[in-house]
Order: structure tokens, then sequence, then C-alpha cells
């Protein structure tokens, strides 16, 4: 039961960064019709928006301390950080310590920033191009984007501390009367968690209940129709596309504190998360969502020890092998709509 509620977390945690991209894919997709292979660009750039701001914090300027000398008897050189000289030492130390969250407020605007400056100067004209034309170019862009990150900040992952007060572990055997220290995960993972279902939870709302959200729902079943009634479509999808861009980008800045922001970051979780939107349904949300949490906890069980000793090597294989047998009996997805993937 223990190895169980373990694997269950650990899925969760994956499940989590899959299915907040892949919700950020499926929204394009299903406004757009655009297959971006630059989103998982944008999730390495939310976390180098984390990265970014903790470098700017950490600024200091260099003072002289009479009072202490260093092994030479020369008086110390202090490196004072801006923050604390203009806010003190505590407040100013619990500024960049808590840097990760601060990282929102800062990434939010970036994103948006990136996301209209990449549909409007260059997606917006393939549109109406094959699939193919649209892979090749957002890839190319993703490279692009990748190397400037490369050239900024090096080849090498950059580690970037979660705030103290997260940490430690909690104790999750104790909590539910099993036995402690069986159950031991990690504070910040338990909260990535808790904000992927709060970035879900208001990306649902704000389409299910707000008006620009239903007009954006009714033009991906009906673009023109919408268009007659004197809507303008295309900004609200332009819109919707710097949402995108801003779901991608908060998921990399709180994953940094779980895994080192590195240039090929994105890379790595992009690939993964087609296949779970694949698996979910081309277009579907809800389906998006839905794989990525299950595909995230099925990873996870197949990395079990005992697993990997039976089938070696199935751990870096089991999500295709779900999405090569979803394909060949529900080609639409588990969610998708009826028709779609399916001529």
């Amino acid at each position: 039961m223990d190895a169980i509620l373990l694997q269950i977390l650990n899925g969760l945690d994956k499940g989590s960064a899959y299915a907040l991209i892949a919700l950020g894919l499926t929204l394009i997709f299903g406004t757009l019709g655009v297959v971006n292979f630059a989103h998982g660009a944008l999730f390495m750039l939310g976390a180098f928006c984390a990265v970014t701001l903790n470098n700017i914090l950490s600024l200091s300027f260099t003072t002289i301390d009479p009072d202490r000398t260093d092994f030479l008897g020369n008086p110390l050189k202090v490196e004072t950080p801006y923050v604390e000289s203009w806010f003190g030492p505590e407040i100013g130390m619990a500024i960049i310590q808590w840097s990760v969250p601060l990282s929102i407020l800062f990434a939010i605007p970036v994103m948006v920033m990136v996301g209209l400056i990449m549909e409007r100067g260059l997606i917006k004209h393939f549109y109406r191009r094959p699939h193919a034309d649209q892979i090749l170019v957002t890839f190319g862009l993703a490279i692009v984007l990748q190397e400037i990150i490369k050239y900024f900040f090096g080849a090498n992952p950059i580690p970037t501390p979660a705030p103290p007060a997260f940490a430690g572990s909690f104790d999750f055997g104790a909590s539910l009367g099993l036995e402690p220290g069986q159950i031991i995960y990690p504070y910040w993972r338990l909260v990535y968690f808790s904000f992927a279902a709060v970035i879900i939870a208001a990306v649902f709302c704000f389409l299910r209940y707000t008006t620009f959200g239903m007009v954006v729902r009714a033009g991906m079943a009906d673009r023109e129709t919408v268009g007659f009634l004197g809507i303008n479509i295309n900004k609200r999808f332009t819109i919707m596309f710097a949402i995108a861009a801003i779901v991608a980008g908060l998921a990399g800045v709180m994953y940094a504190p779980i895994n080192s922001p590195n240039y090929h970051m994105g890379m790595d979780f992009l690939v993964l998360s087609f296949v779970v939107v694949v698996v979910g349904g081309m277009g579907s949300l809800a389906g998006a969502v839905l794989a990525g949490f299950l595909l995230g906890i099925l990873e996870s069980f197949a990395s079990m020890a005992q697993v990997v000793a039976l089938l070696p090597g199935i751990n870096q294989i089991i999500i295709y092998l779900v999405a090569i047998i979803v394909l060949l009996t529900r080609p639409r997805g588990l969610m998708g709509r009826k028709g779609v993937m399916e001529d």
C-alpha cells in the first residue's frame, strides 16, 4: 500500500506537468488549428523567467566591513543584495528566497508578449497551411529559442531553490494513519500539483462561465458562423494563444525547483505532451488533462524497481505503447470528437 500511494503521488506530480503543457497545446490546436511544436519552448521560457528574476533579485554591491577581516588581516569585502539594502536584511532575504512564486507575476506579462509576437509575427501566416508546414516552422522556432537560452544562460542546469518554507518533506503515512516515515513526499511537489489543479480549473471556468470563453468555444465549433454574427473571432483566438502561452510559462516557473532549468527541458516535455494530446483526443481539453494525469501515473508505476526488473526499459516506452494501442483501437483518442483522426 505504501508503494502504491507513493507511485500515485509521483504520477500526479508528472501528470501535472504533462496536463498543463497538453492543455495549452490543445487550446492552440482547438482554436487556431495549429500544431505548435514550439509550445515546449514556452514551458522552458517560463522556467527561465524564474531563473532571471532570481538573478535580478540577487544582484548585489560590494562594501567594506572594517570590523571584519579576511585570513590576511585585510578588511573584509561584503556582497550585499540591493533588495536587502532597500527593504532591510529580513525582508530582502525573504524576497530572494521567495523568488520562484514571485516569478509568476514576472512571467505573466513576459509570456503574453512572447505569445503575441509568436502568433502575430509568424504562426498566423500558417493557419491555412498543411500541418506538416506548421510542425516544421514551429519546430524551427523552438530550436531558435532553445539556442538563445543556451547562449545567455549556458548549457548546464541552473538550480532554482524553492522557498525554505517548502524545502522539506511531508509525512503522508503519518497523516493517513499508516506507519510514520514510510511515505515521505517533498512539499514543493505537492504545491506544484495544487497549483496545476488551480490553473486547470481556472482555464475550464474561464471557457465555460465567461462570455469571452463561450464565444471562443462557439468559434472552435464553427468559426464561420460566429464571424457572420459580427464577432472578431480571430482577435479572440489570438488572445487564447497568449493564454496558452501563460499556462505553459507558469507550468515552467513552478517546475523550476523540481527540475533545474536547462535549455533542452522544453523538448524533453514536448514529445510526451503531444503523445498526451493524441491519447486524450485532438482538440479535447478534458481529454488532454485526463490523459496527462493517467499517463503520468502509468509512467510512475512502470518506473518501479520491481517492474523494471521484470521488463527492462518499460518505463521509457510505456507512454508510447499506450499511444499505439489507443490509436489502433480508438483513433480519435479517449475523449476526442467522432470523426477526428478517423477519416
